[in-house]
């Protein structure tokens, strides 16, 4: 098991769950300002999570994409990943409106919050181990605001194994597997699913129907009625 960087916490700003001007990672800093060079307009920042703050149901990406999170400054918004993830959420009661374009769009999740295991954008989508074990201080800090009962959906092997090192639990106990639920024991519940990114998706790793199938599960659990959508 990766333990947890004892510096983690220094990414951290008093009791906040998140820094905006966090520079604890110096490879990834210096990626955020080369693109914001490039992109004058992009939010080139750690992006915060967004939704409730006292969730029943916390969703875990990997990290920002360049034109998407990284961009907007909204967790799986403006790139392929969210156009599924968005969809689902407003056709299961967790957001108002089917679709995500950026903080000024009006969008509120409702039980529901969306962060990732990095809140940088790192480059070519793969973080290095130390760079999500440094980041692994933020997922710690909210899943204590996560509520008794609530579900915590994984999206990638990645953001799975961060969010059993942020619980301090061993990784050989919780394997990850598409589907599989894991028990937690304060009486929250782990879900994994395969990431809605668009090579899954293209590829069929990961249809629309098994992640709905996830989606179902996650509402009858936290009784969540699907809207009568199409």
């Amino acid at each position: 098991m990766d333990m947890l960087n004892p510096d983690a916490g220094s990414c951290l700003r008093g009791n906040d769950v998140f820094d905006p001007d966090c520079r604890a990672c110096p490879r990834l800093s210096r990626y955020l300002a080369e693109v914001k060079r490039q992109f004058p307009a992009y939010h080139a920042r750690p992006v915060p999570a967004f939704g409730a703050p006292k969730p029943r149901l916390l969703i875990v990406g990997l990290a920002p994409g360049l034109h998407g999170a990284n961009a907007t400054g909204r967790p799986f918004t403006g790139d392929y990943a969210g156009i599924l993830l968005y969809r689902m959420l407003y056709k299961y009661g967790f957001g108002s409106r089917p679709d995500s374009r950026g903080p000024a769009d009006g969008l509120r999740l409702t039980q529901c919050r969306i962060t990732n295991a990095v809140k940088c954008l790192p480059p070519q989508n793969k973080p290095l181990g130390m760079e999500v074990r440094q980041c692994n201080g933020y997922l710690a800090e909210e899943l204590k605001r996560v509520e008794k009962g609530a579900v915590i959906l994984c999206l990638g092997r990645i953001s799975h194994r961060a969010v059993i090192e942020a619980l301090s639990l061993k990784q050989s106990a919780y394997p990850f597997k598409h589907g599989a639920p894991h028990a937690l024991d304060d009486g929250r519940s782990l879900l994994d699913s395969y990431h809605c990114s668009r090579y899954n998706l293209h590829t069929k790793r990961l249809t629309e129907a098994m992640f709905e199938a996830i989606f179902r599960r996650i509402g009858r659990r936290l009784g969540r009625r699907m809207r009568d959508v199409v």
